[in-house]
């Protein structure tokens, strides 16, 4: 299961592609990994001639170590990791994590732990989800409604964070499909 996740994390961040688009504020990027994300991996700044090195095998093992053991979202129920997995991948995982305390009430401080475990224990996993994804979708409105460059880029044809919008969406949505035909 860890193994696919991270490939449809992968295909999600656009396979292999290099980007450095100015509108997006993580720079050079490849397999998704942000220059900034990379270089605190691996420990030292890291030139975009690095990010364009990243391999497959790299890539799995930074999104398996930062994405899945660390914030220990592995402990979750198998209904949740996709989708705790991806919103930290797109998001962080603090953010990812407190969407789930806030889901089950638990105290956000954006570790999963013993507590959050059991409270996800006790809660509705269905419900957890919608949560998160709702989180989710509200952030992204906030990302594209306030970005502080919105008044001028409305002139210069708009090309900030509401360029990724539909991606976002898209991207979230897919999660909603496999939860409706997990419970169908």
């Amino acid at each position: 299961m860890i193994e696919q996740l991270i490939t449809d994390v992968l295909k999600a961040e656009g396979w292999d592609k290099y980007t450095n688009h100015p509108a997006d504020k993580g720079g050079p990027t490849k397999w998704g990994i942000t220059q900034k994300k990379w270089s605190e991996y691996v420990g030292f700044h890291a030139t975009a001639e690095d990010i364009q090195g990243i391999t497959e095998t790299g890539a799995r093992e930074f999104y398996h170590k930062l994405y899945i053991i660390e914030p220990q979202f592995d402990q979750l129920p198998q209904l949740l990791i996709p989708l705790v997995v991806d919103s930290g991948v797109n998001s962080g995982p603090k953010r990812a994590s407190k969407w789930v305390q806030r889901a089950v009430g638990a105290r956000q401080d954006g570790k999963i732990g013993p507590n959050t475990l059991a409270a996800v224990r006790d809660s509705n996993h269905i419900a957890i989800f919608l949560k998160v994804v709702s989180f989710r979708c509200k952030l992204y409105g906030r990302l594209v409604s306030r970005d502080p460059k919105l008044k001028a880029a409305k002139g210069a044809g708009f090309r900030l964070q509401a360029e990724f919008a539909a991606g976002w969406n898209n991207r979230v949505m897919g999660f909603l499909e496999r939860l409706a035909e997990a419970i169908n």
